[in-house]
């Protein structure tokens, strides 16, 4: 079994590569119509050639991907329908047609829609290749060498990638082909799904790809880094999804897709800027502004000595949220209390003037 999960990691690690530039370029729903659209190019390949294993399928999943996109860019550019518009009236009606055409005449092959939209990495294995007298996963062999390209492509047009990536008007100004390469890299993508169908299937392929990327693009903002950590959920995602679905007997690659989810949520919540932490940030500025004003108030002339009542009614505070604030106050010796009175400290008014000179408020 351990096959099993070579091939899930290759395919996580082959996937989460070009991802990390889907996100960026915010292309992650043309990713979505190329996961689909390219079961037309199989298709009709499969036709011709009537071999689920030639190349030629690859090919035609290739020029299906690249076609999609240039029909998608096509009718953006005419300005008449918005982009998402663009995407989803394209990719279901080339979709549509290539569920269709199994339907029809490829119903008794293996090539069924099952399959195609779910894949089943656990039947990976069954497909061998011979190398050097060394049996290996065909499914293993081909996303190593797919993960091989996509690497070489990174390596090798890093810089390209990089500058059309985050400023596409200075890479068309400083002579970089934008276009080669956004259609380089679609093409890549489109031949790194049709490899990946046997394991992830069509739909889960999309979640391959943008999962990990984006969790990485939530803690990190430098390209390189960005690379290393999608590459690292990759795995995580894998392994975790690998032993989950093996011990609850479920599908290894839902599993996966499902892990990559929560982890990305995780991320989202807890990491520095994420949603907790914003929120944590908001209640500590809010309980620390509160706390100013109420030794801003007590440091006027007027207001030296305040009962419970008297900062209650000035604020309206409840009880509850009165003693939260004062015991905070009297614990810092920001605030004494005598009797029912509550007096400024020294330090109180040291911290009220810090206060002022930080929000720059008028004294």
């Amino acid at each position: 079994m351990i096959e099993v999960l070579l091939v899930l990691i290759v395919t996580a690690l082959a996937t989460s590569l070009l991802g990390v530039f889907l996100v960026l370029r915010s292309l992650a729903m043309t990713t979505d119509a190329i996961s689909h659209t390219i079961l037309l190019g199989i298709v009709l390949a499969f036709f011709i050639t009537n071999d689920l294993r030639s190349p030629w399928l690859i090919l035609g999943a290739s020029i299906a991907g690249v076609l999609t996109v240039y029909i998608i860019e096509v009718l953006s550019k005419t300005r008449l329908i918005r982009p998402d518009a663009s995407i989803g009236i394209v990719f279901t009606a080339l979709f549509a047609a290539a569920i269709i055409l199994i339907s029809k005449y490829a119903a008794d092959v293996h090539l069924d829609t099952g399959i195609v939209l779910m894949g089943e990495v656990i039947f990976a294995p069954f497909t061998r290749t011979e190398i050097f007298s060394w049996s290996i996963p065909s499914a293993l062999l081909q996303m190593s060498i797919i993960l091989l390209i996509n690497l070489l492509f990174i390596i090798i047009f890093y810089k390209e990638l990089k500058v059309s990536s985050f400023d596409p008007k200075f890479a068309f100004i400083a002579g970089f082909s934008t276009t080669l390469i956004y259609y380089i890299l679609m093409t890549l993508v489109s031949v790194t799904a049709v490899t990946a169908f046997d394991a992830v299937g069509s739909i889960l392929v999309i979640n391959f790809f943008v999962a990990p990327a984006l969790t990485a693009y939530l803690l990190v903002k430098r390209l390189a880094t960005m690379i290393w950590c999608s590459m690292l959920f990759a795995v995580i995602n894998s392994v975790s999804g690998y032993f989950i679905g093996i011990t609850y007997d479920l599908s290894i690659a839902g599993v996966t897709s499902f892990v990559a989810f929560i982890t990305f949520i995780i991320v989202f919540l807890l990491n520095p800027n994420g949603f907790v932490s914003r929120k944590i940030r908001s209640l500590n500025q809010k309980r620390e502004f509160n706390r100013a004003m109420i030794l801003m108030l007590m440091n006027e002339e007027s207001h030296q000595s305040l009962t419970k009542s008297e900062i209650i009614s000035h604020f309206h505070f409840n009880a509850g949220k009165f003693d939260k604030h004062m015991k905070y106050l009297i614990f810092n010796n920001y605030v004494t209390r005598t009797n029912e009175h509550y007096t400024l400290t020294e330090l109180g008014e040291e911290y009220t003037h810090y206060t002022r000179e930080k929000y720059d408020l008028p004294v």
